[in-house]
């Protein structure tokens, strides 16, 4: 199924700006496990979102959004994952596409940035979660849900949003700038919902290319009950879009994936919203 129902010319790879990659992965999900259904969820709910954007004033049929097969990994390690993840998105950054992954665990995105970073070496990293996902190793796995933030910012600069629930280890790392080789900026949803200026701390924090990696539970559970593991005071609709718009503005968006959709039966409105989020994304990355 192609994203948002796209046909002909307007979900042709030659001719596409924007490339979908699903990655429906979960094999190391500890809490609520399903996230591997979430890309398919996804482009189930998105035929049924309108491609023209109000907000952006943007046909999204105008771009060309190629949806390709999904990738097996149902069976690999988690590393075994992440290397194919990075071969198959180096081929579509190669490309000039703009890369959308679908997942999945948050894990996937270990091989999104290594994939973004090889193509843009002065690429930054925005992480919106609930979890900042720093632990060093995780269950006895150093490639994990709960790594990939550790693990991303010993490539590149990070810098995280929305985060609401962490661990000891994670704030003494949070709190040691020696301990992380590059750059790591962690603004909590406290933040955001208290300071008025917390998107400027994260656009000045951001470089010239940026690669954004969404958590959907970095959202409300109210908004999004279907994700593994849902955090209370997360981030509204209106907050993260207005994030994201002002991301596009002072950056470059060189790519991004939406991950931890674990669907629910008869809760189609948290599939349907993903699907906008994506749609919302790739016209922000586009447009400017």
């Amino acid at each position: 199924m192609n994203f948002l129902g796209l046909e002909g010319n307007a979900a042709a790879y030659e001719s596409a700006r924007a490339a979908l990659l699903p990655v429906p992965y979960d094999r190391t999900c500890s809490y609520v496990k399903g996230a591997a259904g979430g890309p398919e969820a996804i482009l189930a709910a998105s035929p049924n979102a309108e491609w023209y954007d109000e907000e952006l004033d943007l046909d999204l049929e105008t771009i060309g959004i190629a949806t390709l097969p999904p990738l097996d990994v149902d069976s690999l390690e988690p590393q075994e994952m992440v290397d194919l993840v990075e071969k198959h998105s180096s081929t579509l950054f190669a490309d000039n596409k703009l890369v959308a992954g679908l997942g999945g665990e948050h894990t996937v995105s270990a091989g999104f940035v290594k994939a973004a970073l090889a193509r843009h070496p002065g690429l930054t990293v925005l992480q919106i979660d609930a979890h900042p996902d720093l632990r060093d190793s995780y269950e006895g796995r150093p490639i994990c849900h709960a790594t990939v933030g550790r693990r991303m910012v010993e490539l590149a600069p990070l810098v995280q949003v929305g985060v609401r629930a962490w661990s000891r280890e994670e704030q003494d790392f949070m709190t040691s700038p020696s301990a992380h080789p590059h750059r790591l900026v962690t603004i909590p949803a406290a933040t955001v919902h208290r300071d008025a200026d917390w998107i400027d701390r994260v656009v000045a924090a951001l470089g010239e290319t940026t690669y954004i990696t969404f958590d959907i539970d970095a959202l409300d559970p109210a908004l999004i009950p279907a994700t593994g593991t849902p955090e209370p005071g997360g981030l509204s609709w209106r907050q993260a879009t207005d994030l994201l718009a002002r991301v596009a503005i002072c950056t470059t968006i060189v790519g991004f994936d939406v991950v931890e959709l674990s669907p629910i039966k008869c809760l189609h409105h948290c599939d349907y919203t993903a699907a906008r989020l994506v749609a919302r994304l790739i016209g922000l990355a586009l447009s400017h």
